[in-house]
């Protein structure tokens, strides 16, 4: 991906059939289903892709254990679909995981076993593993880091797990491979309406350069998640609310606190949410929490209640209770939700299924979903652009595009999520000593890694580089800090930048690191 060759396509006086407006999961799964339809198709990412919520998610690929019990089925199915059509096109992103739910009480186990025989079979098809009941002495030899007395049975089921930035490169890189231009760090500015009052394009400014300039468009997709208001506002400034950012936080330990390959699922904690402990690049990741917000943010931070709560509800299950000086990083996300009717309706009880909605003047919002159905969402949106006669009708062609990297899995290296780009960065590590060479001595990440990053996958800054390409800021914020020098003077020759650049970004990345620890 050449970010320069991308801005040029962008800046060119031609009329793009569809722009879209957010480089997150839902953007750029539009991305990709509209240039693998055949319509020209440009993307404009304010920040980097996937910099909000898309890069901070509790990392599952789901139907949704939580909406079964609500009884919403029509999600929960086509979640499912959506994670085994997923696991067929991205397979080097997708592991098949084991959860279980421990069983404290003699019925407990009973009682989700046949709920979740359910769940296997709204799979179908699509199915990646049965639900079965585990015994007292099975329940604690899987999750040998939970308290005994939590485990007098259990039940196992299966889910998907994945790495979300990464999949997100891997759909830009797609979508480029289809046809499409995408352009990180160029904000929209503004909307253009032609004499009908009907859009017709976009102003749009590069981050980078400052430089501003105009963008024609037959279709205009609001992809912008937490930010759909701001867009909305753009179209109708007395534009009501649309969304309300609901903010879940995640917090990131050893292993050793759970040294199975199982992960644990608490389907009900002491305020009536579900809990997640979930193995993820030899870390383990526990949350979420669900509390409203009022503003949507890019680095949103953790609130003192909610890093209690989850610290407390690990502390019920885990042998080892984890403290805060065992916390190696913390991260926050905002989700989109669709506005809650009425004052006290709470987030848990808000749907996430997603909406579309084309207002007066033709801005195709879309809102809610997670990641597992961002495809689905794509085809959705696209489907109601046609509809409205906005866009011609194309049919959709994504339910078996191979995503770039499709590459059988081998997670026993993390090398492995680049799937078949893997075989370039071991070139890249062979052929000098500086980029075999680990960027930290306790994780395994490697300075090719960091080049490929900035060649290949439209990093731009540091940040990129150690937040979204390679985890190490949402595995260890401290380790993170400690390389950041190191990191962008090896990056700053390859984007053409200097020593003041240098300092700028990591007196910037340090300053961020701070929010992701204690």
């Amino acid at each position: 991906m050449n970010r320069n060759k991308n801005l040029q396509q962008a800046k060119t006086d031609r009329e793009w059939d569809v722009v879209i407006i957010g480089g997150g999961a839902t953007g750029l799964g539009i991305a990709v289903d509209a240039a693998s339809r055949g319509f020209s198709t440009l993307l404009l990412e304010r920040v980097d892709f996937a910099k909000g919520t898309s890069s901070r998610s509790t990392k599952l690929v789901h139907g949704g254990v939580r909406y079964l019990a609500q009884g919403d089925i029509a999600l929960v199915r086509e979640a499912l679909r959506e994670r085994g059509r997923l696991s067929k096109n991205a397979p080097h992103l997708f592991k098949s995981e084991t959860f279980i739910i421990p069983g404290e009480k003699w019925w407990t186990a009973y009682y989700y076993t046949f709920g979740l025989w359910l769940y296997d079979r709204l799979s179908g098809d699509l199915s990646i593993g049965h639900t079965r009941y585990l015994n007292k002495n099975q329940a604690n030899q899987s999750l040998k880091g939970v308290k005994p007395e939590k485990l007098n049975n259990g039940v196992c089921y299966y889910d998907g797990q994945f790495d979300d930035a990464r999949l997100a490169v891997n759909l830009a890189q797609t979508a480029i491979e289809q046809g499409a231009s995408l352009v990180n760090y160029c904000e929209v500015v503004g909307l253009d309406k032609n004499t009908t009052g009907k859009i017709c394009g976009v102003q749009a400014k590069d981050v980078l350069s400052g430089e501003s300039f105009a963008v024609r468009a037959k279709c205009v997709i609001n992809a912008t998640g937490v930010f759909t208001n701001e867009i909305n506002r753009m179209d109708n400034p007395n534009e009501m609310d649309g969304i309300v950012p609901s903010q879940g936080i995640h917090i990131v330990i050893d292993r050793e606190f759970l040294p199975n390959e199982s992960a644990l699922m608490v389907p009900k904690t002491s305020d009536g949410r579900v809990l997640f402990a979930v193995p993820w690049h030899d870390k383990l990741v526990v949350g979420t929490t669900d509390t409203l917000v009022k503003n949507a943010e890019y680095e949103p931070r953790p609130l003192e209640q909610e890093v209690e709560f989850i610290l407390q509800t690990a502390k019920d299950y885990f042998v080892k209770a984890p403290t805060r000086a065992d916390v190696r990083s913390v991260f926050v996300g905002l989700r989109p939700l669709a506005a809650p009717k009425g004052e006290n309706k709470s987030t848990k009880e808000v749907s996430r299924s997603h909406k579309i909605h084309i207002s007066s003047s033709g801005l195709v919002d879309i809102i809610g979903g997670k990641w597992t159905t961002y495809r689905q969402m794509a085809e959705d949106a696209l489907d109601a652009a046609m509809k409205a006669n906005i866009l011609p009708k194309k049919q959709c062609v994504t339910t078996d595009l191979k995503i770039h990297g499709h590459h059988p899995a081998d997670m026993n290296s993390h090398l492995g999520f680049y799937g078949s780009d893997r075989t370039y960065i071991e070139q890249l590590a062979a052929s000098d000593s500086k980029l075999g060479s680990r960027i930290h001595p306790d994780y395994p990440f490697l300075y090719a890694e960091a080049l490929w990053a900035v060649r290949e996958e439209m990093a731009q800054t540091l940040e990129d580089v150690l937040a979204r390409r390679i985890r190490l800021l949402f595995l260890d914020a401290r380790a993170a800090s400690a390389v950041a020098e190191d990191v962008a003077n090896y990056i700053a020759p390859e984007l053409n930048k200097d020593a003041i650049w240098v300092e700028q970004q990591v007196n910037e990345f340090r300053q961020l690191c701070k929010q992701y620890h204690f």
